[in-house]
């Protein structure tokens, strides 16, 4: 993650015709969820001297410790906890010695969990045996500077074979045979690097100022080549060639006898935010460039960016992967955090997989077949939908909740209870989810407080007049500001309507009241593909087809291999039938196909087409 401030000094320890599901059961025991994560993002306080307020997540770092996942990312004055991947508790730590921890690391080692923030200057580095209590410790109070580390006050002072301070954005990785490395930097000029370090966990008697050391001179890895790597180019997709592009957000995992370091690129404040990796049979590389880059990138739909994340396992062997979402409407570096399956082909091939990364996912309870998704196929039912509010402020009227954007959004009169907020789905469907999204308009909180709470109810209607409780979140004792309320039982209905009780915000907004269900029918047909042209820029091309009647949106989908169509650009009905994409590399031969949905459902694939190097 690119950061915005140096970390602060070490402080002092601390401290109708419908079918209801029941009111307090709902969402609570489903299996599946949607994506931005619905956990209660905390207020950013760092820029309250601006008087910018606004909830933000970003850069997270799951890892297993037991029984449980921990999920840790910038900005947030604790972190969470889940035994599901679903429903994720708010840890408050009993000591913290960090102003909110940027693009934190996480080890788990000899039967503790470590914690490692970003960092320009020495700080801590802490570990816990029992962080479901949020009990913490120091392994050592100041971290060991970075070997050979030059401090100026910034980066575009420094001088060809200077190496800067950090380690900013770092990631740390246990190999095999107990050696542990660390990997960092987030920046436009320099590299990643890497380098052996040793936790002393064979002899930490010997205290805290000797427990971290380097075992190695800390090396260059890998950086970007834009030139050669269509997505790592700059900018709104990828457009902006007036600036660097920025590498960051150091992740290893080992599969088998490879080892995966991934990377984050161009830049967390645009919808190209990607995943990236590098390959290697060794810790320290040499590393070699996956010709099937990027892994994570979702350019497209309400949910956009998969960048600067960390890859883990479930309880039965699945890999997931995360990412930052990028949302700024009060400022650019405005965030969330979603989560995508992942995986690795026989061969080693990396993948993750974002195709309706933000339409409803089902946490699976096995292992997963080779091919298998977790999509659930529930569709999006509120696209462009007749929307009508209680009240509204001027310039955001209730429009704006069914357009699949997060940056623009209906604002009530008032935050008072009992306001409403109503989507006319067109006819009947079956409705089986609803996800509340809310967005801070002049919200004026920072920090946390115990107002901070999210309370609605959600009522369906066959007719507009009769209604029923679809679910009641009255009684919330968290905030929510991506609800996601899956229903015990599916509603066969026309009108959701969501009726507000308290948020902790100054106002009421909402940017998206997105539902999720089946429309009668059957699938779209397949679209038809009518050209894939690539540019004398090989990192270019354009593709075209022709629209299908009723459709709510389409998939572009390319890769590898008519097998390995990993990568998705969503897009919108409403949107040309022509994609102009740029995320291309140089020398790799790539395979191309768009398929449609609608409210029923998804069509086959078109016909492919093969991009030539």
């Amino acid at each position: 993650m690119r950061s915005w401030r140096l970390p602060l000094a070490v402080i002092a320890l601390l401290g109708q015709g419908v079918v209801a599901a029941p009111a307090a059961a709902a969402g609570a025991h489903g299996r599946t969820w949607a994506n931005p994560v619905d956990i209660d993002y905390r207020y950013n306080y760092e820029q309250m001297n601006d008087g910018v307020s606004y909830r933000t997540g970003a850069d997270p770092a799951i890892v297993r410790f037991g029984d449980a996942w921990y999920l840790f990312q910038t900005l947030a004055d604790g972190y969470w906890r889940s035994t599901d991947l679903l429903h994720w508790q708010f840890v408050k730590p009993d000591r913290w010695p960090f102003d909110g921890p940027v693009a934190p690391a996480t080890l788990v080692a000899d039967g503790k969990l470590f914690l490692m923030q970003s960092a320009m200057q020495p700080v801590p580095l802490l570990y816990s045996t029992d962080p479901a209590h949020g009990h913490w410790k120091f392994w050592t109070r100041m971290l060991p500077p970075v070997p050979g580390a030059t401090w100026v006050g910034h980066e575009s002072e420094m001088k060809p074979g200077d190496l800067p301070p950090g380690p900013w954005d770092p990631g740390l990785f246990r190999d095999e045979d107990g050696k542990t490395y660390l990997y960092w930097d987030s920046s436009n000029i320099f590299p990643l690097y890497g380098a052996q370090i040793d936790l002393a966990l064979d002899h930490a008697s010997e205290g805290e100022g000797k427990r971290v050391s380097f075992v190695s001179k800390p090396q260059a890895l890998l950086r970007l080549h834009p030139e050669e790597h269509g997505w790592e180019r700059f900018g709104q997709d990828h457009t902006d060639n007036t600036v660097a592009p920025y590498v960051e957000g150091a992740w290893m995992n080992r599969h088998g006898n490879r080892y995966y370091l991934q990377y984050a690129a161009p830049g967390t404040e645009y919808n190209v935010y990607a995943t990236g990796v590098y390959t290697s049979d060794k810790p320290l590389g040499p590393f070699h460039y996956a010709p099937y880059n990027p892994i994570g990138y979702k350019p497209g739909g309400f949910v956009v960016g998969a960048g600067h994340g960390s890859t883990f396992e479930d309880a039965y062997g699945n890999s997931w992967n995360t990412g930052t979402m990028w949302v700024g409407v009060n400022w650019k570096f405005e965030r969330r955090i979603d989560l995508f399956p992942a995986g690795f082909h026989a061969d080693g091939q990396m993948w993750v997989d974002t195709r309706f990364g933000d339409f409803p996912q089902r946490m699976p309870e096995h292992k997963l077949k080779p091919g298998e998704s977790t999509f659930t196929g529930w569709m999006l039912l509120s696209w462009h939908k007749q929307a009508s509010a209680s009240s509204q402020l001027p310039g955001h009227g209730p429009a704006e909740v069914t357009d699949e954007n997060p940056r623009t959004y209906w604002v009530a009169a008032s935050s008072a209870p009992g306001q409403t907020l109503t989507v006319d789905l067109g006819g009947e469907r079956t409705v089986r989810a609803v996800q509340v999204n809310y967005t801070d308009y002049k919200a004026g909180r920072y920090g946390d407080a115990p107002d901070i709470i999210t309370r609605f109810k959600l009522e369906g209607s066959s007719d507009g007049s009769h209604w029923s409780t679809l679910a009641d979140l009255s009684h919330e004792q968290r905030d929510r500001p991506n609800a996601y309320v899956e229903l015990d039982r599916p509603a066969r209905i026309r009108y959701v309507r969501y009726v507000h009780v308290h948020v902790g915000a100054r106002h009421l907004a909402i940017s998206d009241l997105r539902v999720f269900g089946n429309a009668d029918g059957d699938p779209p047909p397949a679209p038809e593909l009518v050209s894939a042209t690539r540019d004398a820029d090989t990192r270019n091309a354009d593709i075209v087809w022709k629209p299908v009647p009723g459709a709510v949106g389409y998939n572009v989908r390319w890769g590898l291999a008519a097998d390995r169509l990993h990568e998705t650009w969503q897009r919108f009905a409403d949107q040309p039938t022509q994609l102009r994409l740029r995320a291309l590399n140089k020398g790799v031969r790539y395979v191309v196909a768009v398929e449609a949905f609608d409210e029923a459902g998804v069509s086959v694939l078109s016909r492919t087409a093969t991009l030539d190097p």
